[in-house]
């Protein structure tokens, strides 16, 4: 079932907002998850447990299929880059011992790469203009100041820090592909075919793994919350702001998710916020408004 008429202005500016607030919550859940399982085996659930719940609201609505051989193709493509190699990629280092706060630079540098590619390969309407980069530069250095007190250089092992790496790449392109070859459809079996096509590649690498799954309520909390707000919220927003907005627009707020997970912490674990931080946190918000102000309306599509 898709929509023709536009949503609420206020809705619409609301959206960014909680995509945001949803997104931080992934390292919230993979610090209640993450000692009760294997990376590969929680997220293969998350993906099962997704899919089926999505078939059951797709069955409910009649929401329309994708059209065409070629859009199963490109979905299933971004799901393998944005589901299974991304998260994929983050769970892996950090269970092997890379800190949340260098993993989370690392894929933070994900708005830079979107922007020099965009930039350098597409130009047009799509080149970053000179506010813009100023914009991403001073949301990096807020990055930096927020989760600089997290870094730990000694957990910097090659074998650590390649599987963020690979998640930075699967995420980044991940996002350009799909504003590039994705046609607007029903997010809800969008997302159904891309949580597929990143369950049959990761639920062999779960079988494969040392670790064994514990069914504490930690770890069944985490999986409801993976499934009902991170995959069928987060994933489904990410969704609708890549087919709605331009990508270096859409990109730059992830900067904007490892502040909101510091106050996260903060708030659930005690965790310190430094005056630096709030420093980083303003920096950030600046930065992010300044790469999004003068981006023009996105044409609507026929989205859920």
């Amino acid at each position: 079932m898709t929509s023709a008429l536009p949503a609420p202005a206020a809705l619409q500016r609301g959206v960014p907002l909680l995509f945001v607030l949803i997104w931080s919550t992934g390292f919230v859940v993979a610090r209640y998850g993450m000692p009760h399982a294997g990376p590969m085996a929680f997220l293969a659930l998350r993906y099962l447990l997704s899919v089926l719940a999505f078939a059951l609201w797709i069955a409910w609505a009649g929401a329309a299929w994708p059209r065409g051989r070629a859009q199963w193709g490109h979905l299933a493509v971004t799901g393998l880059l944005m589901h299974g190699g991304y998260l994929g990629g983050v769970w892996v280092a950090v269970k092997g011992g890379l800190g949340a706060g260098m993993a989370a630079l690392i894929v933070g540098l994900q708005p830079v790469l979107t922007a020099m590619w965009l930039s350098v390969m597409v130009g047009g309407a799509q080149r970053v203009r000179p506010l813009q980069w100023s914009g991403l530069a001073l949301g990096l250095a807020g990055l930096l100041l927020v989760v600089g007190h997290k870094l730990n250089l000694g957990q910097a092992a090659p074998a650590n820090i390649a599987p963020a790496v690979l998640a930075l790449a699967s995420i980044t392109i991940g996002t350009l592909y799909q504003k590039r070859w994705v046609a607007p459809c029903d997010v809800r079996t969008a997302n159904t075919v891309q949580l597929g096509a990143a369950l049959l590649a990761t639920a062999p690498l779960a079988l494969l793994e040392p670790y064994t799954i514990t069914w504490h309520p930690e770890m069944l909390g985490a999986l409801a919350w993976s499934v009902l707000v991170l995959t069928l919220g987060g994933s489904s927003l990410l969704y609708m702001l890549i087919q709605r907005g331009a990508a270096t627009a859409v990109t730059s707020l992830m900067y904007l998710v490892p502040p909101c997970t510091a106050v996260l912490a903060w708030w659930l674990f005690g965790e310190t916020l430094t005056p630096l931080g709030l420093v980083g946190l303003a920096c950030t918000v600046v930065g992010v408004a300044l790469v999004v102000r003068d981006v023009p309306p996105a044409p609507r599509g026929p989205l859920a």
